[in-house]
C-alpha cells in the first residue's frame, strides 16, 4: 500500500454502499487493471488516495467480509 502522487484522471470511483447521504464518514475506490484505489470522499481531489494492488485488496476483503 503507498500513498498516490500519480495522475489519476480516467478512474470511475465508487462510495461505500454504507455510506449514507447525509455526509457523515464516506470512503470511495476505484479500480485499474493493476491496483485499487481509495479516497475519502469529503476530501476527493484535495486529500490522500492510497493505492493498493490486488492481491492486497483481495485479502482485505476477505477479511472484512466475515
Amino acid at each position: 500500500m503507498e500513498q498516490v502522487t500519480e495522475d489519476m484522471d480516467g478512474l470511475h470511483w465508487f462510495k461505500s454502499s454504507y455510506s449514507g447521504s447525509g455526509g457523515g464518514d464516506c470512503v470511495e475506490v476505484a479500480a485499474s487493471l493493476n491496483a485499487v484505489y481509495v479516497r475519502d470522499s469529503k476530501a476527493a481531489g484535495v486529500g490522500p488516495v492510497l493505492r493498493i494492488d490486488q492481491d492486497q485488496w483481495a485479502a482485505f476483503v476477505a477479511l472484512a467480509v466475515r
